[in-house]
């Protein structure tokens, strides 16, 4: 096994954020359920924008969030997603470099825009998404590096990959690199549609071992198993997967494996303003953990204090350097 440059890369859609506070009402009359994750396309993405009142703006991506998570609390991280060259993209590779993070993919020269994820953030601070994929669907196998997968502790897939064939096939392609070479594979199973949409396919991932540590939330687990009975699915995911970490919100996450199950107790909140980026956070809490050998249980402290700093303002990164956070209340960085 080669030395690694990296303690994690991940591979996720390329996503410009749109964040703008709202109400039930708007979600009603765009036919949105609230909570979820939908895919739409260029003209639903110009309706929704024309109708949002004045949005915060910033670079997002579910898995880009969690390693931009990653490389504030003092890790070296490294992300592949696509973009095009256009002044979005630009301002995309601006920032996640400027948060510390490798990114060399190759920007497209032609094809969709850059794409947009327009998030609704009601007033309980629940977020609804619509994203517009745009160019982060041309992601490739030609964009995995094998050496950069070598080289990296673990690889970090988002499950909203598995939406545009392309990046699926770039997806495994990563796997199989990493797993030679002797590292782990994550997978954050992203959404419950996403779930519904691709259960077998999860499933059939997971016990083949093409990955190694599974990201869940409770909606998400029981979408997966289509039951309400927690312990059931849980009982499950612990045959399924190496290592089954379930986030629970207000309740703290589970972190099961063959062996054993450790419950972790979330993180206290004095308000919740927008809950886009917890679990993206969490991932990257949980993953510095796991690459540092800090055990499970300080992994999902750290998961847990991430998921919530990024949940007490808007947006989906770190306004704070989480590594000098995590040492200001006794975690291992």
């Amino acid at each position: 096994m080669t030395d690694a440059k990296y303690d994690v890369l991940g591979i996720g859609n390329a996503l410009f954020d749109v964040l703008v506070r709202t109400d039930e009402g708007f979600l009603f009359k765009h036919n949105m359920t609230k909570g979820s994750m939908a895919l739409i396309d260029e003209a639903g993405a110009a309706a929704i924008y024309r109708d949002m009142g004045p949005a915060t703006e910033m670079s997002g991506g579910s898995g880009a969030n969690t390693i931009v998570g990653i490389a504030s609390l003092g890790a070296r991280a490294a992300y592949v997603g696509k973009v095009k060259d256009d002044q979005i993209g630009r301002l995309y590779t601006h920032d996640i470099r400027a948060a510390g993070v490798a990114f060399e993919t190759r920007p497209a020269s032609d094809g969709p825009a850059t794409g947009c994820c327009y998030i609704l953030v009601t007033g309980d601070g629940e977020r609804t998404m619509n994203t517009y994929l745009g160019a982060a669907q041309d992601l490739t196998p030609a964009d995995i590096d094998a050496g950069e997968i070598a080289a990296s502790r673990m690889i970090y897939l988002e499950g909203y990959l598995w939406d545009p064939k392309n990046a699926k096939d770039a997806f495994v392609k990563a796997s199989q690199i990493a797993h030679q070479s002797g590292r782990q594979v994550a997978l954050t199973l992203s959404d419950a549609f996403c779930v519904d949409r691709y259960r077998g396919e999860f499933l059939a991932l997971m016990r083949s071992g093409t990955v190694d540590v599974v990201f869940a939330n409770e909606t998400e687990l029981h979408s997966l198993y289509q039951t309400s009975d927690f312990d059931g699915a849980l009982g499950q995911l612990r045959k399924d997967a190496k290592l089954g970490v379930v986030t629970r919100s207000e309740k703290g996450c589970v972190v099961a494996s063959g062996e054993s199950v450790i419950a972790v107790p979330a993180f206290p909140v004095e308000t919740i303003v927008d809950t886009t980026g917890a679990g993206d956070l969490f991932a990257a809490g949980f993953m510095f953990g796991l690459v540092r050998g800090a055990g499970h249980e300080n992994a999902g402290r750290l998961g847990a204090l991430a998921a919530a700093e990024v949940i007490q303002h808007i947006g989906a990164r770190p306004q704070v350097s989480l590594k000098q956070l995590a040492q200001q209340n006794g975690l291992p960085v």
